[in-house]
């Protein structure tokens, strides 16, 4: 029976990493992620774009220190390790993509790919 409680606790834990609220918009020509990101800790930070999935990745350590003493009453924010995915909505040029972080939002900016083009065909005479 503590064999299930121990895999039900892990499984809590490894859904808990992914609570990373972001937005997604189409801006025209760009697609643009948003996400909050107060005290994410710059050096881990990570952003990758593969085909049309987004990747996220960082951490943001609590402000309060692990203390035995210490008892929470209520908590909605989430500290430590993140990973979020996202299916993009169009092909994005991930390789160009452009990312600031300023006030503790992140703004990622990806050109869509562009569509089709029709290629001219040009008939030569043999």
């Amino acid at each position: 029976m503590s064999d299930v409680n121990i895999q039900q606790f892990e499984w809590k834990d490894h859904q808990h990493e992914g609570q990373l609220s972001i937005d997604v918009f189409d801006a025209g020509k760009d697609i643009i992620v948003i996400a909050p990101l107060a005290g994410v800790i710059q050096e881990s930070l990570d952003i990758s774009v593969h085909n049309d999935l987004m990747t996220i990745r960082g951490n943001r350590p609590s402000p309060i220190e692990d203390d035995a003493s210490i008892h929470a009453y209520h908590t909605e924010c989430f500290w430590g390790d993140f990973s979020r995915t996202v299916v993009l909505p169009v092909d994005v040029k991930g390789d160009i993509a452009k990312a600031t972080y300023s006030n503790g939002i992140l703004m990622v900016r990806i050109p869509k790919q562009q569509e089709d083009k029709k290629i001219h065909v040009t008939f030569v005479d043999d």
